[in-house]
Formats: structure tokens, sequence, C-alpha cells
């Protein structure tokens, strides 16, 4: 129970900031209210449907289940909580569902169970999915997001979205000062897509924490997604705040419409891949599409004419932070032509640190339980595989 605890609290610390990120980068939710909302939905997700992934994870990645024992799921669940803590640490928000089916393949292949039919599927998506995200994203970027700007008109006011009046019996909430309609409609769309994917996320991520546990039946089924819910919450509130800041802002600083873009292709891409059985990775599905967004725009800056392509060719930058070029509502030229000296650079719109650091740790991580559970399982002989 105390490294299920300690997988859920890092599942909490990685999956709050693909969820809440662009909501919190916008400036539209907190820290501490993103971290509320992560923990009440991904309870409903999990309590929902999270129980039938529970029952699957253990029996269809290997050929025979009844390899969980007591000590090898401890050993999972060990590799599994060790990892998402490395990238916790680094700040990255690494994928559970890799990482999970990482350490569950390691154990399948030390003990020649696992099944390799299952395990092609589901990288094969891994691998599409994030390319999908990411063209999707482009394209918006590229032809449709100046025309969605325009009509959301998203322009963020100073000061507080709503003011609330507790002079009377019945406390009274209206719109901040300078909070339009448009802009309150905005910020709810965005909250409510994290929301979405919240849920999404317990009912995937719940079965990372427990479902060896459960399979190997050490663990009741409801009392399992009961302590898994709770460490995920504590995960949220504490160490979620760096993935917070990596997802909300390192990368890139996000308009609100760039964040509704962003959550709106996450969300639909995840609960697509959910609903054939793929567990999915909105991790990597959503910092791709961060990065794609912000690549469409950047392939907008230059003029289409003789003189331009040849003499300014060596001197364009491709900026994957171009999102926040467009100020929000602000009429834009035809594509083709802005003046490329309009554009922001890439230092002021974007960190090619920070998106090498996500990128790598969010391959690094799920290699480390691989890895680290195969050498285990296979070279210590108090397993016997």
């Amino acid at each position: 129970m105390v490294v299920a605890i300690f997988v859920g609290y890092n599942i909490g610390g990685s999956t709050t900031g693909p969820a809440f990120g662009p909501a919190v980068g916008a400036g539209a939710l907190s820290k501490t209210i993103a971290a509320g909302l992560m923990s009440i939905f991904f309870f409903i997700g999990a309590w929902t449907i999270g129980r039938r992934v529970v029952d699957t994870l253990g029996t269809e990645l290997v050929t025979d289940p009844a390899i969980f024992t007591l000590p090898a799921s401890i050993t999972v669940l060990f590799f599994i909580g060790l990892a998402l803590f490395v990238g916790n640490v680094f700040g990255v928000p690494a994928s559970t569902s890799m990482t999970a089916v990482g350490a569950i393949a390691g154990l399948g292949l030390a003990s020649g169970a696992l099944d390799w039919a299952v395990m092609g599927k589901i990288v094969s998506w891994w691998l599409v999915a994030p390319v999908i995200g990411f063209w999707i994203s482009a394209v918006i970027g590229r032809n449709f997001y100046p025309a969605l700007n325009r009509r959301i008109a998203l322009a963020q006011s100073e000061g507080k979205l709503l003011t609330v009046d507790r002079s009377n019996l019945l406390p009274s909430v209206s719109l901040g000062p300078g909070t339009t309609r448009r802009e309150l409609f905005g910020t709810a769309v965005v909250i409510g897509i994290g929301c979405i994917m919240a849920f999404s996320s317990g009912t995937s991520n719940v079965a990372n924490a427990i479902a060896p546990l459960v399979g190997s039946g050490a663990l009741e089924m409801n009392t399992g997604i009961i302590i898994a819910c709770v460490a995920v919450g504590i995960g949220a509130f504490t160490i979620a705040r760096r993935t917070l800041d990596t997802l909300g802002s390192d990368i890139t600083q996000l308009p609100l419409t760039a964040a509704i873009v962003v959550a709106t292709v996450s969300a639909v891409l995840v609960v697509g891949l959910s609903a054939i059985g793929i567990p999915a990775s909105f991790v990597v599905i959503a910092t791709m599409s961060i990065i794609g967004l912000g690549w469409g725009r950047a392939t907008r800056t230059m003029r289409a004419s003789r003189e331009s392509i040849s003499e300014k060719a060596g001197e364009t930058r491709m900026s994957v932070g171009s999102l926040a070029a467009d100020t929000e509502g602000e009429p834009l030229p035809p594509i083709g032509e802005e003046n490329p000296e309009d554009i922001p650079s890439a230092s002021d719109l974007f960190n090619p640190s920070t998106t090498a650091r996500v990128v790598i740790m969010q391959n690094v991580v799920p290699l480390i339980s691989t890895v680290g559970a195969y050498l285990v399982f296979r070279f210590v002989p108090f397993f016997g595989f």
C-alpha cells in the first residue's frame, strides 16, 4: 500500500500539468484550484470507468496473470513510482501510462509472458497519437488560429475574473472589472476541458497505481481506488506545481485562445484512444499539441516574393513559440503577408532548452521503469523467472 501511495502521489504530480497547465498558464486558474479540480474529477473517472482498466491491465498485456505475485507487484509499482518521481523532480510531466506499461512489459519480458501483439498495438498508437496532435494543432495554428482569435476575442482583462459581494445575507457573484461575457465563456470552456482530461486520467491512470496489487488479490478494488485517489490528490497539491509551470508557462506563454485549442485537441485524442482501449499518453499529446500550434504560427512569417525568399531564407527563424504573436482579438493579414520583423523572436516566446528537457525526459522516464524492472526480474534469483 505504501508503494501504491507513492505511485499515486507521482501520478498526481505528472498528470495535473497536462490537464490544467494551459488554464493555469493563461491565468484562468490558480494552482490550488487546479489541484482541487484534478482531485475531484480524477476520482469520478477512477470510480466509474477506471475499475475496468484495473481488471484488464494485469491480464491482457501478459499471457500469464499468475506472474503478478505480491513481491512482483510491489517491485513493478516501485519502478513505476521511481521513474515518475524522476520526471517530477525535473519538472517534466512524464506519461504514467507509458511508465506503467513499461514496468509491466519488463516483468513480461523477464518471465517470457509478454503478449507482443497487445504491446505492439499500444506502442503503435503511442507513436501515432502525438504526431496527429502535433499536425492538427499545426494546421489550426497556420490556417485557422487568426480567424479563431478574432472570432473568440478572448482578451484577458486585468484583475479578478469574478467578484463576490458579501454585503447582503446571500452573497452575489458578478463579473470582475473589465471582464466580458466572452472572456468568462472562454475561461469556462478551457477549465471544463481540463476537467474532462482529469476525468479521462482517472479512467486510465488509477490502474497504474493499484492494478498489480488488485490483480494479485492483495488489495480490494474499492479500497485500492480510494487510496490511489487520495494519493493523486496529495501529489496534485504539492509536486504538481512544477509540472504546471512547465506545461503552462515555461514552454511558451499561452494566450487563452491557444489554451482552448491545445486542451480541445488533447482531450479529443485522449478520449478517442480510451474508447478503443488504448492507455492514452495524454502527457505527450498535450506537449506536442502546444509545440505544434506554435510551429504552425511560426510558418506564417515570410512574404512569398522572389527577393524575400532569396534574401531572407538564411535569416528566417522558425519560432515554435509563435502562439503569442497574435494580440488577442487583433485583425491579422492573410497568411504570407506578415512582415517578418513583426513576428517575435524565439527567445521572446519559446524556451528551446525547456522543450528539449521535456521531450528527452518523456522518453527517459518510461525507459527507466522498463529497463529497471526487466533487469531485476531477470537477474534477481528471488523471483525465479
